[in-house]
């Protein structure tokens, strides 16, 4: 499926990639619409549609991951929200495995994800993934989401990498056809995110549900 004898540089999305994505899902479609509800008196079912159209308004948007965003918008302190249910923030099990033999293969091995760095803080002191990775980065330093050729061309600057010899894994199509468009050669798509929930498979990519499956492959 992949050529590791041409891959330098194996560049990472954090949630649903090598975290599990329950957490975030759980986080935004019932926690937060619950403490929306109480917070501002309405039925939980009317805080659930209202939070959904306020996600929708800025999807694929910086805005759509900035915590200070959503602070703002819904008069909510999401960062202590998140660390009341942060016993649910779990990496996925072929994680580790799959870190450490790209590490033992000298890969470059960077994180970038499009969550806001108290998020990344967060998930760094539960999991303590920043030990099996080289590099950690928030987009939000560059000012632009994955979804935006502008966060490539500025990550490509930082990093130095060759798009022809670079591995981009993340569990969003829109993302991975925005990092195709930029050029970068080898691309995986993670088709089970959420391990609450069915694996769905990306179309036009390779898939992977289970990175265990690609160890022995890895040189």
């Amino acid at each position: 499926m992949l050529n590791w004898q041409n891959i330098d540089t194996v560049l990472l999305d954090m949630d649903g990639t090598l975290l599990d994505l329950h957490f975030d899902n759980h986080f935004w479609l019932e926690h937060t619409p619950k403490a929306y509800a109480q917070v501002h008196g309405m039925p939980l079912e009317q805080a659930k549609v209202y939070l959904k159209e306020q996600n929708d308004a800025v999807y694929g948007q910086l805005e759509w991951y900035c915590l200070d965003y959503w602070q703002r918008e819904l008069q909510l302190p999401i960062v202590d929200l998140k660390r009341e249910i942060q016993h649910l923030i779990q990496l996925r099990e072929d994680t580790i495995p799959f870190l450490d033999a790209l590490k033992n293969a000298n890969k470059q091995v960077v994180l970038v994800t499009n969550a806001h760095p108290d998020s990344l803080s967060l998930k760094v002191e539960r999991t303590q993934l920043d030990s099996h990775i080289d590099h950690l980065i928030s987009c939000h330093q560059f000012g632009a989401s994955k979804e935006s050729q502008s966060l490539w061309t500025q990550l490509q600057q930082h990093l130095n990498f060759d798009p022809a010899r670079t591995l981009f894994v993340d569990d969003s199509e829109r993302i991975l056809h925005s990092a195709k468009e930029f050029g970068i050669q080898h691309l995986l798509a993670v088709a089970n995110p959420d391990s609450k929930r069915v694996a769905v498979p990306i179309n036009g990519f390779v898939n992977v549900t289970d990175y265990r499956t690609l160890l022995n492959d890895i040189s």
